[in-house]
């Protein structure tokens, strides 16, 4: 039987982007307001649709730049497809969902059809428009799992960190207290997740003493991964 095309009711492919950031310990994620139909003035995550010769990677760097004036050279972890035929009011939309976890991310502004862009808590961003809610949890789920397996949280420690610094940057990703001392027990028993850095400890303030500093190890991986207390998940 020959291929037909003509057959199949036609569909766009579109990208949509759940980038995150980790700001004086509260983690925050890029948002627009829709400038135009449908979902006109709603937040929404940042994204738009795939041009014939790009690839989706392609098409989320554009439109995140074009859309929020935020580029870069930081890496983008597929999330999933997302494909309800009713996700999108103008015509049957299949969205590959992107997200990043980006230490010193600029100031979003606003371009191409969004009215605004900005960073909120992770914790207020909500209710998005489309099925961005949805994507958005798989999205911090992700970056969660970043956490568990690969030092993606050093980057938003300085170049010589208390395991302090970089305990709290867990908590604000994770989204949950942790036990100081069960934390260092991890860290320090990770192969190649921090090295001690030279020189005399920091002062932290209070009454314990000075906390020992750490530069970031060269694992790549974490083995054993680190693991969140156990509780519910967003």
């Amino acid at each position: 039987m020959t291929y037909d095309k003509h057959r199949y009711e036609p569909f766009a492919v579109a990208v949509d982007l759940a980038v995150f950031t980790v700001r004086e310990g509260v983690l925050e994620v890029v948002l627009v307001e829709r400038g135009e139909e449908p979902h006109r003035g709603r937040l929404a995550l940042p994204g738009g649709f795939l041009r014939p010769r790009e690839s989706a990677a392609e098409a989320a760097r554009r439109e995140l730049a074009e859309e929020t004036g935020v580029a870069g050279g930081f890496r983008l972890e597929e999330v999933g497809a997302y494909s309800e035929p009713d996700r999108d009011p103008r015509m049957r939309v299949v969205s590959l969902a992107h997200t990043a976890l980006v230490p010193r991310l600029p100031e979003p502004r606003a371009g191409t059809d969004a009215a605004r862009a900005l960073r909120l808590p992770y914790a207020e961003a909500g209710p998005l428009a489309f099925d961005h809610d949805r994507i958005l949890a798989d999205a911090h789920r992700h970056v969660r799992a970043l956490l568990e397996t690969t030092p993606a949280a050093t980057p938003f420690c300085p170049p010589a960190f208390t395991l302090g610094e970089l305990r709290r940057v867990y908590e604000a990703v994770w989204g949950t207290a942790l036990d100081p001392a069960n934390f260092r027990r991890k860290v320090l028993g990770t192969p190649g997740f921090t090295v001690p850095a030279p020189g005399p400890a920091r002062l932290t303030g209070g009454r314990g003493k000075p906390a020992a500093l750490f530069h970031a190890g060269p694992a790549t991986r974490l083995h054993p991964p680190l693991t969140p207390p156990e509780g519910p998940r967003s």
